[in-house]
């Protein structure tokens, strides 16, 4: 018999990838800002060109800027890397994270039990797992193929926060030339990390997709979810 953990209504969400794509989005609702429910990057992409495997990576936003401790993992909180194979934007793949202990367990890619915002974890389809990094990054590769890692890493959003609240100040002389150019902008965020889980897996284990781009290519549909344990 399958066993599986009941999650509630996803806290987050981050959309939809094709063959390459990068989204960012740091802050979310308050039932999740500021925990590893909150999705902060996406990116889904080939490691390599011509490679026959997928790489996701999935940043979710924490408290750990420079100087500060790398932060944890919520152990209530179940990532889900969802996949669409034929373009209709329903899951037909799952990939699913979750950490218990100081170590990311994986599982999948299955066909979800149920799609949508609620999920169940497939544990009867592990799929590897992985010592979560500290100052050391850890990867574990698996006999399928897969490549592992959660742990910190560096913030890849490149943002002058500063000059963004200036622009946005109801003050109308608070930022009279807008938006500075990049060589002028300041990375408040350099040096900041966010939690990562990386997942690099061979496209024979995802299924063959259907689904094409605007180029007529076939593709992968892809996006991320969060729910948090009921």
């Amino acid at each position: 018999m399958r066993k599986t953990t009941k999650y509630l209504l996803g806290l987050g969400a981050l959309a939809v990838a094709a063959t390459v794509l990068v989204a960012a989005d740091h802050i979310d609702a308050p039932s999740s800002a500021g925990t590893t429910a909150d999705i902060a990057d996406f990116y889904a992409f080939e490691p390599n060109e011509g490679s026959d495997n997928t790489a996701f990576v999935v940043d979710l936003q924490s408290n750990v800027l420079p100087d500060l401790a790398y932060g944890t993992f919520d152990e209530d909180v179940l990532t889900e890397i969802n996949i669409d194979l034929d373009g209709d934007l329903v899951e037909d793949q799952v990939i699913q994270a979750i950490a218990r202990d100081g170590r990311m367990y994986f599982f999948g890619p299955v066909a979800p039990s149920q799609t949508g915002l609620s999920s169940e974890v497939n544990t009867d389809a592990a799929l590897g797992d992985v010592e979560i990094s500290g100052t050391t990054a850890i990867v574990e590769t698996t006999s399928d193929g897969v490549s592992l890692f959660a742990g910190p890493r560096q913030d890849p959003f490149f943002f002058d926060f500063f000059q963004f609240n200036a622009v946005i100040s109801p003050e109308t002389d608070s930022a009279p030339g807008g938006f500075l150019p990049p060589e002028e902008a300041a990375d408040t965020f350099d040096g900041a990390n966010t939690l990562s889980i990386v997942v690099e897996i061979p496209n024979s284990m995802l299924g063959v997709p259907t689904a094409t781009n605007a180029l007529g290519l076939s593709v992968y549909k892809t996006w991320v979810t969060t729910n948090r344990k009921q």
